[in-house]
């Protein structure tokens, strides 16, 4: 499949190294940025061709998808423009910063039947599927809580660095928009469809910035199971993810991209799938190689990929609901 990457920014980088680590399943042929020079200096690495627009690209190159590696506020936008061109697409989390812009894509997708997936790449970590194998399997029973914690930390050059980063406008959204949000993604995926939402953000540990370094969430799910998120960019020196779910007849652990803990009264713990991949990589990496994977199956199967853009819309509505009870201060109830 010959690859586009729009965006040579870190993230751009990562993903390059992704396509050329897929071998002959995977090619990048295309790298477009604004920064004609730095998307030039990705390119030339990987043997591409830099472009300065995705229009240009779509012009001079058969291409079959495109990966969009740029700041959140852009993404629906720009993968709308591709699957109008024909292109398959990938594109990283957020979706979007608006349920607004969410809604354009996921009818876009619709339109074109082309395939679309949001990077969501810790639901393919092989712990998170053996919780995910215990939950749907009924090892734990029935599910009635979860804990998502994503302590991590930025320093103030972080935020310094990129006169985007921080911002409403374009970042929409800080620890858990943008760090928190896998975390999240995990809970909301292990727990199901969100239906209300109590929480508080804070901005403590960092200046001239628009965005939250720490939320705490309480959040109310169809089921009647309660989750509780804790996002931060403000805990040094950072921790792993770390998530637990708990149901009546079991309770699993993730920590340290492990699973730490599993006790379930009537099953034993489900095996845990293996990833491919270069053996000096580590299991984020790995799994996020394996959401490429993913996607490239879904593509030549025609189904529709692991992490479709409805689920990171959901994962999205759910942050929103969060900055909006934080700005409130009252609960926020989430339509489907």
């Amino acid at each position: 499949m010959r690859f586009a990457l729009i965006g040579a920014g870190a993230i751009g980088t990562v993903h390059a190294r992704l396509i050329d680590a897929l071998g002959d399943e995977a090619a990048l042929v295309a790298v477009v940025d604004q920064n004609l020079e730095r998307g030039g200096k990705l390119a030339e690495q990987y043997g591409a061709r830099a472009y300065a627009t995705p229009a240009d690209a779509y012009a001079a190159e058969e291409l079959d998808a495109v990966g969009i590696c740029l700041p959140s506020a852009l993404h629906a936008d720009v993968a709308i423009e591709a699957l109008e061109a024909g292109k398959h697409v990938i594109v990283e989390k957020p979706v979007d910063i608006t349920l607004a812009a969410a809604d354009r894509l996921i009818a876009a997708q619709r339109a074109s039947r082309l395939t679309v997936s949001v990077i969501s790449q810790r639901r393919f970590q092989p712990p998170v599927a053996q919780i995910r194998a215990a939950i749907d399997g009924g090892a734990l029973g029935r599910v009635t809580s979860g804990i998502a914690e994503s302590a991590f930390f930025r320093p103030q050059s972080y935020y310094d660095g990129d006169d985007w980063r921080g911002t409403l406008a374009v970042d929409g959204g800080g620890a858990l928009m943008n760090q928190g949000i896998h975390a999240l993604d995990l809970l909301v995926w292990m727990l199901g469809r969100p239906v209300r939402v109590s929480a508080q953000t804070g901005r403590l540990a960092h200046e001239g910035i628009e965005v939250e370094d720490l939320a705490g969430a309480s959040i109310v799910f169809e089921s009647g199971a309660i989750g509780l998120m804790l996002a931060s960019t403000a805990a040094y020196p950072g921790r792993p993810v770390r998530l637990t779910i708990h149901g009546d007849q079991g309770t699993a652990i993730l920590d340290d991209d492990q699973l730490a803990y599993f006790a379930a009264a009537n099953a034993e713990e489900p095996a845990a799938p293996a990833l491919d991949g270069p053996d000096d990589w580590g299991p984020v990496e790995l799994a996020h190689l394996a959401q490429y994977r993913d996607f490239i199956a879904a593509v030549r199967e025609g189904r529709p990929p692991a992490v479709t853009v409805e689920a990171g819309r959901r994962s999205l509505a759910t942050v929103l609901a969060v900055y909006e009870s934080a700005r409130t201060g009252r609960p926020v109830e989430l339509e489907d």
